[in-house]
């Protein structure tokens, strides 16, 4: 569901706090977000940074677009940052005109993590559909899946396994009724405890009667 949708509903619900920070989109609180790279809006004030922090710019604008100048006529507040760690420069946007530049940054990189950790959840858990939707079933599966994974980490760990997790992953997930050791079971099916014979068949270009 897109953010927009989610703060109608907490509007609706009348669960909007007070002085609580939503970093997602605008509604009846203060806000963080994104600014597009097509913002039309007119420099109001300038402050001064300190640009061995990262920031960039810290200016208090005002929305000059034939549209959005009339759906938000209030001053915002737009702040530059470059990311060492992305190599990229971000520009934010929010109605909160106190706080200080970088916390308005960090707000928004603690986005970024639940982004980042819905990204780990679909690149390492084993969740390929909910067998219930409601918000309980789906953290009680997620808290299972998280578990589960954690106490594989801890297996390969404990036995010094080679292995990727994901293959450790695959390969309990066929051999779940087996009794034999783990690291049997990952041991590849092409070693063989047989000795290797020596083959008897003999090479067609090998020269006779020397």
């Amino acid at each position: 569901m897109h953010d927009v949708r989610v703060l109608d509903l907490l509007a609706e619900q009348g669960l909007i706090e007070a002085g609580a920070y939503y970093v997602m989109d605008k509604a009846r609180a203060f806000f963080v977000t994104r600014a597009k790279d097509n913002l039309q809006c007119q420099t109001v004030r300038r402050k001064a940074v300190n640009t061995l922090t990262g920031l960039i710019s810290d200016h208090q604008v005002r929305l000059n677009g034939a549209i959005s100048c009339k759906r938000y006529p209030d001053i915002l507040r737009r702040v530059a940052y470059f990311d060492e760690e992305t190599s990229k420069t971000y520009e934010f946007l929010t109605n909160n005109l106190s706080l200080p530049a970088l916390t308005i940054c960090a707000l928004y990189r603690q986005r970024w993590q639940v982004e980042l950790f819905f990204i780990w959840i679909k690149q390492h858990l084993r969740i390929k559909s909910f067998f219930g939707t409601n918000e309980n079933a789906v953290k009680t599966q997620i808290w299972v899946a998280i578990s589960t994974y954690v106490l594989i980490a801890i297996v390969k760990k404990k036995l010094h396994l080679n292995h990727s997790m994901h293959e450790i992953l695959r390969v309990l997930s066929l051999n779940m009724v087996e009794t034999a050791p783990i690291p049997a079971l990952l041991k590849p099916s092409f070693e063989s405890d047989q000795p290797t014979l020596t083959p008897i068949q003999g090479n067609l270009f090998q020269t006779l009667g020397h």
